[in-house]
Formats: C-alpha cells, sequence, structure tokens
C-alpha cells in the first residue's frame, strides 16, 4: 500500500501558492449556512434535568455564605435567621417561541430562625432568557426578566411567621439571585463559546463552525444556523459558493431526540475542497509494475529507461472533489491527473491519465466525530492526457494501471478521513443514540445528549 506523500519545504510553498491563487476563487458574497441544529423540548429538558445539581451547588454557596454585619453604630447583633440546607426539588426550562426560554426554579430552603425551631421555606424562581449575538461573534445567555418569591411551607412553630419570613427576606439577597440566575444552568455561557472554538481536520487545516446569528425559538425547538470556515496553513480559504441557499429542515414533531444536526452537500463539498487545498490528497503510489514489464507492452521505454526501474504513479486532483447526495446515499466524485513515471528522488514522467472516478461515501458518529470513509470504487474512467512515449491505448491504459488505482486512490483517501471530522458541539456533552439519514441535498443526525464524566463525578446518561 502507499503513503501519503511528504514533501518538506517544497509542499508547503505548494501549499502557500495554492492557497494564494485560491483568493481568486470568487467568495462568499453574503454570508450563508452550510450547517446547523435544533435543540428539541426533550433536549431542553436534559439540560435542565443535569443543571439542577450544578443550580444547588450555587444555590447554596449565595444563600448559605456567613452574613456580613453592616456596618451601623451599635449594630453589633447578629441576624438570629439561618439558611443551613438547600435542596433544588425541580428546574425546568421551557420554550417561548419567537423570544426566548422559560426558566423555572423551586428551592427548598432548612431555616433556623430560633435554636428551638425549625421552617421550610420554599424560594421560587421565574425567570426569562433569551440568547443574543455579542461584537466577537459568540452567543450569550442573557436575562431579560427575574421574579423570585419566597413562601413558608411547614414550620413547627407557628409563631412569628410572618416576622420570621421578612427577616428571611433580608437573608436572601433577592437582587444577587436575580443577578446570577443564568449561572444555575450548567455554564451555559462558557458552553456556548466552546460552539465557536478551532477544530483540527489535519495538523495544517483547521475548521470552525460559526453561527450567523442569534438562535431562533419556537415550538419546534431552538434552531441554530452555522457557516463552516476553514484554514490552512493559518489562512483562512474562501470556499466555493453554494449553489442553493441552505435552510434547516423542519423536524417531524414525533422525533424522540435531543438533537437534530443537519449538513447541507455544500457543507461536504467544502470540507473536501479544503482538504485539497491543504494538499492533503497528493498521492505518491509504488505501482507492482517496473519499466522493464512495460516495456513489451509500450516499446518506446526501453530507450526511453535503460536500467530497469520501480514504476511510481502521483495522482493530484485537476478539479475539487464533490460530494453528492440522494435519498439514502452519499457518492464522492474525484477528478485526478495521475503522472505515471520512473525515477527517484526526481520522477521522470512518461505519460499522465485523467482519472475520474466515483465512491460511494460512507458516514457514521462516534462521539462528537463524524466518521467518513470512500470503501470502493464504483466507478472508473481513464484517458490519456499526455505520453512522451508515443499513443497508448485505452485498454492498454487500464490494463496496466487500473488495478493499482482502484486500490490504493481510495486506500489513501481513506487514511487522510480516518480521523474523521469533529461536529459542531459544546464542550462538556457527547452524542449518544445517534443515526444518520441522507436526504437529497442534506444530512440529518438525530442523537441524544449526553454530559461527560467530570473528575470525582459520574457520567449522566441521556
Amino acid at each position: 500500500m502507499g503513503r501519503l506523500s511528504r514533501k518538506g519545504t517544497s509542499m508547503v510553498k505548494l501549499c502557500t501558492l495554492s492557497i494564494l491563487l485560491s483568493f481568486l476563487v470568487p467568495a462568499h458574497s453574503t454570508r450563508s449556512p452550510d450547517c446547523g441544529g435544533i435543540l428539541t423540548p426533550l433536549g431542553l429538558s436534559y439540560f435542565a434535568e443535569v443543571s439542577k445539581p450544578h443550580a444547588e451547588t450555587v444555590l447554596r454557596q449565595d444563600l448559605m455564605a456567613p452574613t456580613v454585619p453592616e456596618p451601623l453604630v451599635g449594630s453589633t447583633k447578629p441576624s438570629r435567621t439561618q439558611i443551613n440546607s438547600v435542596k433544588v426539588t425541580e428546574l425546568s426550562l421551557s420554550l417561548v417561541p419567537d423570544s426566548g426560554l422559560r426558566l423555572s426554579v423551586d428551592v427548598d430552603l432548612g431555616i433556623t430562625p430560633a435554636p428551638s425551631t425549625t421552617k421550610v421555606m420554599r424560594l421560587s424562581i421565574r425567570a426569562d432568557l433569551h440568547v443574543e449575538m455579542n461584537p466577537e461573534g459568540n452567543l450569550e445567555l442573557v436575562t431579560s426578566a427575574c421574579k423570585p418569591t419566597v413562601e413558608e411551607v411547614q414550620s413547627t412553630e407557628e409563631v412569628e411567621s410572618k416576622s420570621s419570613s421578612s427577616e428571611l427576606d433580608k437573608e436572601i439577597n433577592v437582587d444577587k439571585v436575580c443577578l446570577e440566575v443564568s449561572k444555575l444552568l450548567l455554564s451555559p455561557n462558557e458552553e456556548l463559546i466552546s460552539l465557536t472554538a478551532q477544530f483540527p481536520v489535519t495538523p495544517s487545516c483547521q475548521l470552525q463552525y460559526l453561527p450567523l446569528a442569534a438562535p431562533m425559538f419556537s415550538e419546534q425547538g431552538i434552531t441554530i444556523s452555522l457557516q463552516t470556515t476553514f484554514q490552512v496553513a493559518g489562512m483562512a480559504i474562501p470556499l466555493p459558493v453554494s449553489p442553493m441557499p441552505f435552510n434547516m429542515p423542519e423536524l417531524v414533531s414525533s422525533s424522540a431526540a435531543h438533537l437534530t444536526l443537519a449538513f447541507s452537500e455544500h457543507f461536504y463539498t467544502s470540507l473536501f475542497f479544503a482538504l485539497e487545498m491543504a494538499g492533503a490528497f497528493n498521492m505518491t503510489i509504488l505501482s507492482p509494475l517496473t519499466t522493464a514489464t512495460v516495456a513489451p507492452k509500450i516499446s518506446q521505454m526501453g530507450s526511453l529507461f535503460p536500467e530497469d526501474l520501480p514504476v511510481v504513479l502521483q495522482a493530484v486532483f485537476r478539479s475539487s472533489p464533490r460530494v453528492v447526495l440522494e435519498e439514502g446515499k452519499a457518492a464522492l466524485k474525484l477528478f485526478l491527473t495521475v503522472h505515471v513515471g520512473a525515477g527517484s528522488p526526481a520522477l521522470q514522467s512518461f505519460l499522465s491519465a485523467n482519472v475520474d472516478m466515483s465512491a460511494g461515501l460512507l458516514l457514521s458518529i462516534a462521539n462528537t466525530r463524524m466518521m467518513m470513509s470512500a470503501p470502493v470504487i464504483e466507478d472508473v474512467e481513464l484517458s490519456l492526457a499526455a505520453s512522451d512515449v508515443g499513443p497508448v491505448p485505452a485498454a492498454l491504459l487500464e490494463d496496466l494501471f487500473l488495478p493499482t488505482i482502484r486500490a490504493e486512490v481510495p486506500a489513501q483517501i481513506n487514511v487522510v478521513l480516518s480521523e474523521g471530522v469533529i461536529l459542531p458541539h459544546i464542550s462538556s456533552f457527547t452524542y449518544t443514540d445517534v443515526s444518520v439519514m441522507i436526504h437529497k441535498d442534506y444530512v440529518l443526525v438525530p442523537c441524544n445528549l449526553q454530559l461527560q464524566a467530570r473528575t470525582g463525578a459520574q457520567t449522566t446518561a441521556g
């Protein structure tokens, strides 16, 4: 099996030249999405559920912290009301179409207003949240309204309940609870920022998912549209223009998934274009043939190569790869020029062939990566592009080189694809119960969220 060529400094120069030339390609006239996702009400409920332990920790720190006495002259009497337990009994998030989210939190507070009494008070927090895009292009969860209320649930002593409640109102810093209400959720803004991190595709190629606007809120869920951008050798590359705008497809109302990701056909074509620009698909293939074994079939070989040398194939793209999505299947279209030659270290090419091939593209998901492979060539056409050894009939061209091209080109492409591509996700979560649904022009990935295990904590499964 051949290996991906390593060309050191010369490859870096070629890559840089390719990038500079790529700026001549028309860039997107307007920013348009090529992928996105819909967080369903079920996914929102899961996020609320795994936020409960975090919310309890935050509230315990805020409400059970020792109260600093007010600096009043002669005021040395400490407060008699003390919160000694905090338990979040309910935390839920609901969609408010065309607006945002409604956060509801119920907290049972164990109160000791005096040494001989015990009270349980209910702190209820109702807050409206929405998502904005800040000047840096990151999404932020913002509180638009917040209303906390406190009421008594039970008491071992019915005396002085009103005055105790009044004292408790002073103990609970209502303004602080509302000021930090979004922090009751599991680090939402840190998670949203992680969505736009740069992810490596190859050592020299990185991708980034950029939100184009604040998410849309509807009964269907929270929809976010993303545009994929690529950097090669640290430079942003302009991608081919999408032939059609991409809109997130509507979900089936009975969907049981937490999240559905969607990727347009253009997303995949852009990915392969970026890999091509990075030189990831430049291939050097060692053929089983030698100049001596080819000479009986191509007579000019003997005079061109007096000594017996291995025959080497170098494949480069003469046109960008293309991905075509049809109902239930995906295909990868490759347009190569294969230079056939001998000699080392400099290859002396004696003919070139244009090779157009189509391979079935298999898609699957592992954690937060989309895995791709093109295991079998389904269709291939060879035609002579140039020759220093005279005319070579098409049948002979295929007989000599087609078996090697069929075997080695997909094998080397699969080496490039073997690491997969990181999907848009937020840092603390991975994907489970995933399926891949290929439709004409787009791919849907319904999945469930799973909170990742942290040090000293159990993984919470969806």
